[in-house]
């Protein structure tokens, strides 16, 4: 798991202008932490960074065989997905996913006259104001002390609510055991110190994760 500094961070988001960003300001801790050590309070000043680069995924679908493998994620089901987009001389642009790219793509939307393409790997935001834990009526969608947002399995009763909620539609509901379901970023995982399956398979790079700290519009702080 790679730890990178706030500045090269921050440089990495502005340059990959393409690439998905979430939250507001953060950098990655320079320090290695054992999770698995940590007190309640101590994970509640911790975070975590994900970042995807679009101008270097090429839509092979590793990252989406990889996590239904580990998470033995149900057929037609995906916590992360990958979504191409293609545009022809005549600007429309046409969006499809087949099967989540858990095959990767076999064909193009446009028989010619694509003038411009790219990929765009798709998971759960992690958002720290997030709408699915709001709306949630008995509490099973909230987030853990270092900001993950998880379900609690024994606690959904399968209403939709979060489903519904979810600006990005990174949700749906299991309807063999009627609860909702999404990605986790491998919780499992990445308190043992391994990066989320999705990352890990990726050959060509495209998500970055690692630990950083949210800091305060200070230019001066260190991490």
């Amino acid at each position: 798991m790679e730890d990178i500094n706030r500045k090269k961070f921050i440089q990495l988001c502005m340059y990959t202008s393409a690439g998905l960003f979430a939250g507001y300001f953060f950098g990655f801790s320079k320090n290695e932490v054992d999770v698995t050590n940590l007190s309640f309070e101590n994970l509640e000043k911790f975070d975590w960074g994900y970042v995807i680069d679009t101008t270097r995924c090429i839509g092979c679908g590793a990252c989406v065989r990889a996590c239904k493998v580990e998470n033995e994620v149900k057929d037609t089901y995906f916590r992360t997905w990958v979504e191409r987009y293609e545009i022809n001389g005549k600007e429309v642009v046409r969006v499809d996913s087949p099967n989540g790219a858990l095959s990767s793509f076999s064909h193009d939307n446009f028989d010619s006259d694509i003038v411009k393409a790219f990929f765009v790997p798709k998971i759960c935001n992690h958002c720290y104001n997030s709408a699915c834990t709001q709306v949630c009526p008995v509490g099973a969608s909230y987030h853990s002390p270092d900001k993950v947002v998880l379900i609690d399995k024994d606690h959904c009763v399968g209403c939709g609510y979060c489903v519904q909620a979810c600006p990005y539609a990174c949700r749906y509901i299991d309807h063999e055991v009627g609860t909702a379901d999404k990605c986790t970023l491998c919780y499992h995982r990445i308190h043992q110190g391994l990066e989320p399956a999705c990352v890990d398979a990726c050959p060509r790079e495209v998500r970055i994760f690692g630990k950083y700290v949210r800091f305060c519009m200070n230019a001066d702080s260190e991490f």
